[in-house]
């Protein structure tokens, strides 16, 4: 072989080589809710060992975060707790899906020294906290419910989220369902004008500000919850029964959902005698149409693949998966995910 053979040559492989390395490394980059991210770390990481050629990568910046990267088209999906409104959706054009992924609750959480567990919340008690109506855990309606432990004479932190969240989404409309002044004063919403409290930036933060703060009071997903040994309170749900944050309770909010087509429901303060009361589907946001042939595939790839062999996933960080009967809907949706008229999946 010639010198000029022998440098075509390695050019060829050098070509070949770099083109195979950046299939093997085909990015899908996502942002938005810190509520489902422990899960969607899992998922990811995961699906890395079935297909090492994607690599999907996920900020965890809170659902307002998502819904506007994904709008703008500054990521390839968006994740969100709180669902898109007619008019946002209306403003894009092209057809952005909600995808739900699992259940999860929303855990109250609070740092009352000598009081690890055992705490009962009432929802209009819980506005009220956050009205800044009750400032002290041993305030008379409080201790009436809770008359079997010794609430100390404290004041109230309020832990709140600074950021657009999902789960103040979440949370807000459950307060918006259990009492009349909330709903009128503040509403539900992704951000909110929040009457009193000290705002942390996702779930993460706000677990760290009820962890050390005497007194504080917050709201998180249960998976951080768990992960930051919080004491959590029983709510009052619909049928009148104090109820702990747990998968069951979450599955039993979502039971016998009347689910829309396009999957944006609200599932708090549901019926059921064991529902738990602040529970909510989480959904990924995905374009119908693709912007990228390569990206829209895998990325549809991989939601077919969350919604069925990742769903056992679920409960070991403390989600609940779909019901099955949601899980057939979802699989039907995907199957709507093309490039430009062609289908990635059959």
């Amino acid at each position: 072989m010639g010198k000029r053979s022998l440098v075509v040559a390695l050019v060829l492989m050098l070509t070949l080589s770099t083109a195979g390395t950046a299939l093997a490394n085909l990015q899908i980059n996502g942002a938005g809710a810190s509520f489902p991210f422990p899960i969607y770390s899992r998922w990811f990481d995961e699906y890395r060992q079935i297909d090492p050629a994607v690599q999907i990568n996920y900020q965890s910046i809170g659902s307002g975060g998502g819904i506007s990267q994904i709008t703008a088209r500054t990521v390839d999906f968006g994740a969100t707790d709180g669902p898109m409104t007619d008019e946002a959706l209306a403003e894009l054009d092209r057809k952005l899906l909600h995808i739900p992924t699992v259940i999860g609750a929303v855990s109250v959480v609070y740092n009352i020294p000598g009081v690890d567990s055992g705490l009962k919340l009432t929802g209009d008690i819980l506005a009220d906290i956050y009205l800044g109506e009750i400032t002290n855990w041993n305030d008379a309606r409080i201790a009436e419910i809770n008359s079997d432990i010794v609430l100390p004479h404290l004041s109230i932190a309020v832990a709140r989220r600074s950021d657009g969240s999902g789960t103040t989404f979440t949370f807000s409309d459950y307060l918006s369902s259990v009492s009349e002044t909330w709903k009128n004063r503040v509403g539900a919403g992704n951000a909110l004008r929040w009457p009193v409290g000290l705002g942390a930036k996702g779930n993460e933060g706000v677990a760290g500000l009820v962890r050390q703060l005497p007194g504080a009071i917050g709201y998180v997903e249960q998976a951080y919850a768990e992960q930051n040994n919080l004491s959590q309170a029983a709510l009052q749900n619909k049928a009148g029964n104090y109820i702990m944050p747990s998968l069951e309770g979450a599955s039993l909010a979502a039971a016998g959902v009347d689910m829309p087509s396009d999957f944006r429901v609200s599932i708090v303060n549901a019926a059921g005698e064991q529902a738990y009361p602040i529970a909510t589907f989480t959904w990924l946001l995905v374009y119908e149409n693709a912007f990228d042939e390569a990206v829209g595939g895998k990325l549809a790839e991989f939601l077919l693949w969350a919604v069925t062999e990742g769903a056992p996933y679920a409960e070991e960080l403390h989600y609940a998966p779909l019901p099955a009967e949601v899980a057939e809907m979802v699989k039907d949706t995907l199957k709507q995910l093309h490039f430009n008229g062609t289908p990635f999946l059959q």
